[in-house]
């Protein structure tokens, strides 16, 4: 059965026409035109990935992503935000709140569907079997679970396949496009100030077990996983 795209946006026109894409490229198209109803459909079926318009009347899609990533049912489920917003703060608001991809208003239908099949293909990780282990900091690609001595740690699947790089990669220095080369895929679709929110958010998952330390910022460099290291500095 082919993927189940719920599509969050208020005006007609628009929703029409993603659907209508969405539906040429092969997946199922599902529609919402605020987030009370969006929630409704999740609750139906969950769907395979969302497209969320920014500007929706009462709850905005910025804090619906955010719901959508604190509930345990859909913080997994892939998000590219929709918005004629295309100011550097409004993109990393965006990608703060939860979401995936970022495409501004008004997009092509071929870069559409290039995102999400990008997106989609990065939720769907290839990687060996084999339990990762530093500092008792513990990752099983088997059960895509991380523990830090017992204690599951909540990381999203993008923060999955990024800390796997970097455990896999240890004491490498990685700039922000190799980390999107590797973590991401070649189909590169997104900035790489991308790399920069899902560091923080991986660190921030870890900080609680005192892990965020083994992710070190390099300056003028990149980013790199160091084992000989605890907590980050302030």
């Amino acid at each position: 059965m082919s993927a189940k795209i719920l599509i969050v946006e208020d005006e007609p026109a628009i929703q029409e026409l993603l659907a209508f894409n969405v539906m040429q490229a092969g997946f199922q198209a599902f529609r919402a035109e605020d987030a009370e109803s969006a929630w409704r459909q999740i609750r139906d079926s969950v769907p395979h990935l969302i497209l969320l318009d920014w500007m929706l009347p009462g709850t905005s899609g910025v804090v619906l992503a955010k719901q959508l990533r604190a509930d345990a049912r859909t913080r997994d489920i892939p998000i590219i935000m929709l918005t004629a917003r295309g100011e550097e703060r409004d993109k990393i608001l965006g990608l703060e709140s939860g979401a995936d991809d970022y495409i501004t208003k008004p997009f092509s239908p071929r870069e559409l569907m290039a995102r999400i099949r990008a997106v989609m293909r990065r939720h769907v990780p290839v990687m060996p079997d084999e339990t990762l282990t530093t500092n008792g900091l513990k990752l099983s690609p088997a059960t895509h679970r991380v523990t830090v001595r017992g204690l599951t740690i909540d990381v999203g699947p993008t923060e999955f396949r990024l800390l796997h790089f970097f455990m896999t990669h240890a004491e490498r220095v990685h700039s922000r496009s190799q980390l999107l080369d590797q973590v991401w895929g070649t189909q590169i679709f997104v900035e790489e100030r991308t790399v920069d929110v899902h560091i923080r958010r991986l660190r921030a998952a870890l900080e609680p077990a005192g892990m965020d330390g083994l992710i070190q910022t390099v300056r003028g460099s990149g980013y790199r996983f160091s084992a000989g290291h605890g907590r980050k500095p302030g």
